[in-house]
């Protein structure tokens, strides 16, 4: 019998807010109707969002939603032990009834870069600006904010340095190191987790 009797894939590791997160997975002793509990944690403890049961040999799919923006920690959890296809099999122990992973939940908003003619000034956060500075500038969010970008398969997450952008329309102004990790164009649309 396998050492991990659950298995699981989470299939989106990052999504936009209001969609839904795909978690397939199989209990590898091929037993049916067993309860199958999909857990997410984003620093305050582990809490159910969606139950599922085990069909035929073993699989079972369930989803959820995410309330807010930001990363969460996913597992599913096997209800009760883990037998085999025998009733007099050995149970596992409850440490190996568990698979984990993680999502990251991003809005949209619009984004531009900024630089040129501003390297080696100082940052309205009191920093200077270098081209190896990984931040953003944003009107409203606290100095130091971390926020994680994602553009074309491509994820960097910094601080807010500076204040701005200035253009009607648009939330942040990258710097050219982060435009540079996201392989991002002068101006659209990026996901962020504020």
């Amino acid at each position: 019998m396998p050492s991990q009797p659950l298995q699981a894939k989470f299939r989106r590791k990052n999504v936009l807010y209001g969609g839904r997160v795909p978690v397939a997975g199989v209990l590898l002793t091929g037993q049916g109707g067993r309860r199958v509990l999909l857990q997410v944690n984003k620093g305050h403890g582990w809490h159910t969002v969606a139950r599922a049961r085990t069909g035929a040999h073993g699989r079972f799919h369930a989803n959820f939603r995410p309330h807010g923006l930001g990363r969460y920690g996913m597992r599913v959890r096997l209800v009760g032990p883990a037998v085999g296809a025998s009733s007099t099999s050995t149970p596992i122990s409850k440490a190996a009834v568990h698979t984990r992973g993680k999502v990251t939940v991003y809005r949209q908003s619009v984004a531009s870069w900024y630089g040129p003619g501003f390297m080696g000034g100082r940052t309205a956060c009191g920093g200077t600006l270098s081209a190896g500075t990984l931040g953003v500038a944003n009107k409203t969010l606290p100095c130091g904010t971390r926020v994680t970008f994602h553009y074309g398969g491509h994820t960097v997450t910094a601080r807010v340095v500076d204040r701005g952008p200035y253009v009607a329309g648009r939330e942040w102004d990258l710097t050219p190191a982060v435009k540079a990790r996201l392989h991002f164009p002068s101006t659209g649309t990026v996901w962020s987790t504020r």
